[in-house]
């Protein structure tokens, strides 16, 4: 279900808070309409923590890699490589209203960036909101191969550390269902979110002041 706003309003931090937890988030059409769609699916991308996959090929990958995983370095940049035109997608529906919003989300201690960096540059990564123990994936990128999968290996790790009982991911995606991403139905999303967001999580519960190993976050992970 999708309601569209017929007049430019202000979307508050908190206002948005409240809307994700009634389950539902903003989207645009593309990045020159500044209007914004309410998405409530009537099937919702999990992935489920116990049931997180990661092939032998991209384990290896992340264990070995020179890449180096930060969180909440720069925000702003990983909003735009996930907004970059690509391939296989000529247009982007993070437009200049939802960049705003999230970085306020972020501002407020709400949104996070997990970021992969090859030396000094960003080569991947992605971003999400949090809230109680839900965290809710919004977009990924990749300039490198497998460097959004590495980031999200990150992200469940440190979800998993910090205690998260729901990872969203909104809807399920051909590459999503490699980790073991699942539909549910809305009735029983809400029962989910209804639980997870009752409680409280720590999205720092791992250290945020240095990069965290692939290693480290596949140990996690075992």
């Amino acid at each position: 279900m999708a309601n569209r706003e017929n007049t430019v309003i202000e979307i508050t931090p908190e206002v948005l808070l409240k809307a994700y937890a009634c389950g539902i988030f903003p989207m645009a059409e593309s990045a020159e309409d500044p209007a914004l769609y309410w998405i409530e699916p009537e099937m919702r991308g999990i992935i489920p923590f116990d049931g997180f996959h990661v092939a032998s090929r991209l384990a290896r990958t992340v264990r070995t890699t020179p890449y180096t995983v930060w969180v909440d370095r720069d925000f702003d940049a990983t909003i735009d490589g996930c907004a970059e035109a690509k391939e296989n997608r000529t247009k982007t529906w993070i437009n200049g209203r939802i960049r705003k919003i999230y970085r306020s989300l972020y501002d407020h201690g709400h949104a996070h960036s997990v970021e992969v960096y090859d030396g000094d540059s960003l080569i991947g990564g992605l971003y999400g909101v949090s809230l109680g123990r839900a965290f809710f994936g919004e977009s990924m990128f990749h300039r490198a191969r497998d460097a959004s999968k590495i980031a999200l290996v990150h992200l469940v790790a440190r979800l998993r550390a910090g205690g998260y009982r729901l990872l969203d991911t909104q809807y399920v995606t051909d590459h999503l269902t490699t980790f073991g991403a699942v539909e549910v139905a809305k009735r029983r999303y809400h029962r989910m979110l209804e639980d997870a967001i009752s409680g409280d999580a720590d999205f720092d519960a791992l250290p945020v002041d240095r990069p965290i190993s692939g290693s480290e976050a596949l140990t996690l992970l075992a």
